[in-house]
């Protein structure tokens, strides 16, 4: 079983194809090497990846810090950057894409494996989060709802929901909240029922 889809971007293909090698031994299986930001982007769509591997230096007009950002914005793919470049330039304009880590040539095998491992457990963490923070205002935004005005009818009793469809009280409730709905008989409708039922009798 793999243990994440990995994405090269990588411009010389020896060393594509030596990354390659490195990461299928690790257990990761290699979703496709791209030698330019377009190639990424084109295998990323047919088959998002669990993370990139980007070179800065790439072939075409974009470089590896532009199409990391691409990757980010249009698949939400994490990158960690495989450079030789270590200078403060570089540094400022790869931090404004939120990499998942830098990994400086030449590299062992085990430091590899390490990025990549960290870099995938972290970007599945920061999925999860997202992921928990969605339901999390879904859940709010149904409790302001039902803190709103709730049309009923007078007659029926039926709750107009936020479609304009009139539906049943208690499916409503349960739709919309974690509330379990049983039925029972309050007491002044019991008192007013008994007398009810107890009327002809006294005839």
């Amino acid at each position: 079983m793999s243990k994440g889809r990995i994405l090269v971007v990588e411009d010389e293909a020896v060393v594509a194809a030596d990354l390659q090698q490195r990461l299928t031994a690790l257990g990761y299986e290699v979703t496709g090497t791209a030698a330019s930001a377009r190639e990424a982007l084109r295998l990323a769509e047919a088959r998002p990846p669990d993370l990139a591997l980007m070179d800065i230096k790439l072939e075409g007009e974009l470089d590896g810090i532009q199409a990391a950002s691409r990757l980010a914005e249009l698949f939400r793919v994490p990158v960690v950057y495989l450079t030789a470049f270590s200078d403060r330039a570089f540094l400022e304009r790869a931090k404004i894409t939120e990499p998942y880590g830098y990994l400086l040539k030449p590299f062992s095998e085990r430091e590899l494996g390490v990025w990549v491992e960290i870099a995938i457990y972290k970007s599945q963490a920061d999925q999860e989060r997202e992921r928990l923070r969605h339901e999390l205002e879904q859940a709010l935004a149904e409790i302001k709802t039902l803190r709103g005005m709730l049309p009923i009818c007078a007659w029926c009793h039926k709750i107009r929901d936020d479609r304009g469809a009139w539906e049943n009280i208690e499916v409503y409730l349960m739709r919309h909240t974690a509330t379990q709905v049983t039925h029972s008989i309050c007491p002044e409708c019991l008192s007013k029922e008994t007398s009810e039922l107890q009327s002809p009798l006294a005839d």
